[in-house]
């Protein structure tokens, strides 16, 4: 879409160097596998198979089963050592991607710390590993909690989290689920260092990218909610230029973008988007009833 942004590039550089490199990491599927098997491998836990459903969004595409052969992220918390006048502030900019005072609260509570008081130098610290989490249909952001969480009276929280307001949410929303306490086991850990010698550095910088739009795509989303979207494409066209997303990342910012061309009436980078958000997404939905009819035009479906 875009070439490379030099000022992304210098923000990922500048987060590799002051913290430990992504942890999240690539399994691929092995014949008997199931979601289940790999949780309890890796996680040590077999109901963990909902991080993995929830992180590669497997229900979005029609349901959870995986074959041989098949690539899957598999989320999981970073460790940073604390240098000399860090705060959690800044530490949460670097991992979660803002400052705001939901996300600076939960990392000083998960390191057992609290948000006014910085952390000790020399400290090694968890960085909670963050599920990108696309709902579908007559969901609710309390029946996302109890999932993910088990307690749906914690919708409050993610909603806090993910700067949203309101329990409904809409088919295809983003929201970015945190999971505190989770472990890898001695052979998770195993395979996720096999997998960063497997994937070489690039795919480190790939991963980090990736987890960067995490943080990035609900601000996206709200600028398309809130009219903005001269933003909205700025957002946007930085993400695609940046290193290589999952499919569900593209598939949001390019239906995003879609939206946001749409309403300047930008006809040629809407049909553009539009492609681009078919080739990513497994099942578009452009039915009249929820989609406008100028988006629908633009996607060529009458």
């Amino acid at each position: 879409m875009t070439s490379r942004a030099l000022v992304l590039l210098v923000l990922v550089a500048g987060t590799l160097a002051a913290s430990a490199p992504a942890a999240a990491f690539t399994h691929i599927v092995k014949p008997g596998e199931t979601l289940a098997l790999i949780a309890e491998r890796i996680y040590g836990e077999p109901k963990r198979e909902v991080v993995l459903v929830g992180a590669n969004a497997l229900d979005v595409q029609g349901g959870t089963v995986i074959v041989p052969g098949m690539r899957l992220e598999v989320p999981a918390p970073g460790h940073h050592t604390v240098m000399q006048g860090e705060t959690w502030g800044e530490l949460s900019a670097a991992w979660l991607g803002t400052t705001d005072i939901a996300r600076t609260e939960l990392l000083a509570r998960v390191n057992k710390g609290v948000s006014w008081v910085p952390p000790v130098e020399g400290q090694e610290i968890e960085m909670p590993a963050v599920v990108t989490y696309i709902t579908g249909d007559a969901e609710t952001i309390n029946a996302i909690a109890g999932r993910f969480w088990g307690d749906p009276n914690r919708g409050w929280e993610l909603n806090r989290y993910n700067f949203r307001e309101g329990v409904s949410v809409k088919r295809g929303e983003i929201v970015l689920v945190p999971i505190p306490g989770l472990k890898l086991t001695d052979a998770g850990r195993t395979e996720a260092r096999a997998a960063a010698e497997r994937d070489g550095a690039s795919g480190g910088m790939a991963l980090e990218h990736q987890r960067k739009a995490d943080a990035d795509l609900p601000q996206l989303l709200a600028a398309v909610r809130y009219g903005r979207y001269a933003e909205a494409i700025a957002r946007g066209n930085r993400l695609l230029g940046g290193a290589a997303l999952t499919h569900p990342q593209l598939a949001m910012t390019q239906r995003a973008l879609l939206e946001a061309y749409v309403a300047i009436d930008a006809r040629a980078a809407a049909s553009a988007a539009c492609a681009a958000w078919k080739s990513s997404e497994p099942n578009p939905v452009l039915d009249a009833v929820h989609v406008s009819p100028k988006i629908r035009e633009a996607c060529d479906v009458r």
